[in-house]
């Protein structure tokens, strides 16, 4: 016995050993190798992957698409997994390239091999290359936008007011000015961080806060006009701002995103979507309205026959309303529909179930998103997650929750501290410049990158393995006479997904 615990201990580590090495092969691609993998992966598997390039972005980069699957690709089920949808969130991008090279290295796997005979798998590993780069730049700086320039302040200049490395560490992070006409204090949780002045608390501000820079066409705004660009999450059709921040001179008007509208459009075996962004509906499923029936502009009910369904909510369902969430006299969807809804509670319960992650932060919504787009305006299941988070310490906010998790697990450089410097727009006042490192609190260290990709990995195949697979039941010729025939047959869908969203059903 005392000869044996020695060697468990020396496999254990052996193991621990041999999943590091696994993990550690993962990093964060820049654009030139994350396009060498793409390119690698479809010279490596050209049976089973191909490669396309989209289209170009104001910047020049390629939007990538890979298919894979078997056989016959766009005339089977089809699952879109997408990376990049919001620039700062670099690990979608690799998550969604992970997902490709983990389902082709696994292909040769039985369960792989039929499921990619089942299922088309379509791709995106970065759908705003020109914003993502920007982590892998000489500076560093949450970038969401892609190149094109534009007038964000409408002041009739492009580009004019960009950020400045003020403390030249490489990385954007914050001024905060000494001034009694301050609105900003130190937190208590951190004293690091600072947070808004409490008038209810009878607290004072001591800090005006700005992003570091200066202002350049001293408008009293800081860095409002930086290089670029159009939010690719901002720039889709459904509920899309006219003139808001980064949202483009019109929905789609960027080649990234028309390309990608259009080519789901095309592909109309798509039955589900997988985002990896800032939006969240598997941490936290949507949740459908209790409002009454949809109406139409008159007040008449626009609720379906009570018949059965066969393209929402998997195999068959009964007719239940367009929808739930209309008021009078707007036709407009815009909560969840409740067959849907039931779908979306199951694979987030999945999602918790696969990838150990519990206690989401609620989630953030934005005008002209991917994820509602591809729900309210495509009509598939469309479902989006950042892929990674930390479960806020109670009381605490998320910032501070951050900072302790980097000082347990020793993240390095995870908050530049506040150093004084001059500033021309605050002569004679105190100015430091500090805060959390850019991209840090979204994106986790690369040496946890293997696990976090193949938890998502693992979570994407066995939410499609509920994937519709329809078959043709009692079929029956009738030759009516004058050599017309009368064909009948029944339609059933043995799969737990339909092959489009209830929603979808007034697309079709």
């Amino acid at each position: 016995m005392k000869n044996i615990i020695p060697k468990i201990m020396i496999l254990f580590l052996w193991l621990m050993i041999q999943g590091v090495q696994l993990f550690a092969q993962y990093q964060y691609n820049d654009f030139s190798s994350m396009t060498s993998k793409i390119n690698k992966l479809g010279s490596e598997f050209p049976g089973l992957c191909t490669v396309k390039s989209l289209v170009k972005t104001a910047g020049g980069k390629e939007i990538w698409v890979l298919t894979i699957g078997n056989g016959d690709k766009d005339k089977k089920p089809g699952i879109a997994v997408f990376g990049g949808i919001e620039g700062n969130y670099v690990l979608g991008k690799e998550i969604a390239l992970g997902f490709a090279e983990n389902i082709l290295k696994e292909s040769s796997k039985v369960e792989v091999r039929n499921l990619l005979n089942a299922v088309t798998f379509y791709v995106f590993p970065d759908v705003s290359p020109d914003a993502t780069e920007q982590f892998f730049g000489k500076l560093k700086y949450e970038r969401t936008v892609n190149s094109r320039s534009t007038d964000d302040d409408r002041d009739f200049l492009t580009d004019e007011d960009p950020f400045e490395d003020l403390n030249n560490d490489g990385v954007i992070t914050q001024i905060r000015v000494t001034d009694p006409t301050g609105t900003y204090i130190e937190s208590e949780d951190d004293k690091r961080l600072l947070i808004p002045a409490d008038l209810s608390k009878g607290q004072m501000g001591i800090y005006l806060v700005y992003t570091e820079g200066t202002d350049n066409d001293k408008d009293g705004r800081f860095n409002e006009d930086g290089e670029g660009g159009v939010n690719f999450n901002r720039n889709f059709s459904y509920n899309y701002q006219e003139f808001g921040p980064n949202a483009g001179l019109h929905p789609m008007s960027e080649p990234e995103t028309k390309a990608i509208a259009d080519f789901l459009f095309d592909h109309y075996n798509i039955y589900s979507v997988f985002a990896f962004g800032p939006q969240d509906n598997l941490g936290q499923p949507l949740r459908g309205s209790a409002a009454s029936p949809a109406t139409n502009n008159q007040g008449e009910n626009m609720g379906q026959d009570p018949g059965m369904r066969i393209t929402s909510g998997g195999s068959r369902s009964t007719g239940s309303g367009r929808s739930q969430n209309q008021e009078q006299g707007d036709r407009r969807i815009t909560s969840i529909m409740r067959t849907d809804e039931v779908i979306n509670k199951l694979v987030s319960e999945k999602y918790h179930e696969v990838t150990g992650l519990k206690g989401a932060p609620n989630a953030r919504n934005t005008n002209g998103n991917f994820m509602e787009w591809a729900y309210y305006h495509y009509g598939r299941y469309s479902f989006s997650t950042p892929g990674w988070w930390l479960v806020s310490d109670k009381g605490k906010s998320a910032e501070a929750t951050f900072l302790k998790y980097a000082k347990d697990f020793k993240v390095k450089d995870a908050f530049i501290p506040w150093t004084e410097i001059k500033h021309p727009d605050f002569p004679g006042k105190k100015v430091e410049v500090g805060g959390i490192r850019p991209f840090a609190m979204i994106n986790p260290p690369v040496d946890t990158l293997g696990f976090i990709i193949s938890r998502n990995y693992k979570f994407i195949m066995s939410v499609a393995e509920m994937h519709p697979e329809l078959e043709y039941l009692d079929p029956n010729i009738e030759n009516t006479g004058e050599n017309i025939f009368r064909i009948t047959l029944k339609v059933h869908n043995k799969g737990l997904f339909a092959t489009c969203a209830e929603v979808g059903d007034i697309n079709m």
